[in-house]
């Protein structure tokens, strides 16, 4: 196994409050980069948490390559993004940091934070 795990925290985030309330739009945001990225979306889920002021969104697109999720906390303008692919047949590394970087684009952090982590040992 080999792949590669990119996460985000992105603070501030300047984007359309809906993008980090209403999980309609948040699906649609995401379902649509990971088409335009080029990766192969399998499944969904978006889940909005009814507890609170002002509820977050949890959603995760499962990719036939691994998994995306996204985290929102309206409350304090910050969104989480984890984007992990495995690389068993062809590098979609590229792919995967082209989304992560659309995604941040679409919410607007003034401060993002960024870790890449190369997971497994094994090259296919």
């Amino acid at each position: 196994m080999h792949g590669l795990h990119l996460v985000a925290e992105l603070y501030d985030c300047r984007a359309p409050a809906a993008l980090l309330r209403d999980a309609a739009a948040l699906r649609a945001l995401c379902v649509e980069a990971v088409a335009t990225c080029g990766l192969q979306q399998v499944g969904e889920l978006f889940h909005p948490f009814a507890a609170g002021v002002d509820p977050g969104l949890t959603g995760v697109v499962l990719l036939a390559e691994s998994h995306f999720a996204v985290h929102t906390w309206p409350e304090y303008g910050t969104v989480t993004l984890d984007v992990y692919v495995c690389n068993h047949g062809a590098d979609h590394g590229p792919r995967a940091a082209a989304l992560l970087q659309q995604l941040i684009n679409a919410f607007d952090p003034v401060t993002t934070q960024q870790q890449t982590v190369q997971r497994g040992s094994v090259q296919p």
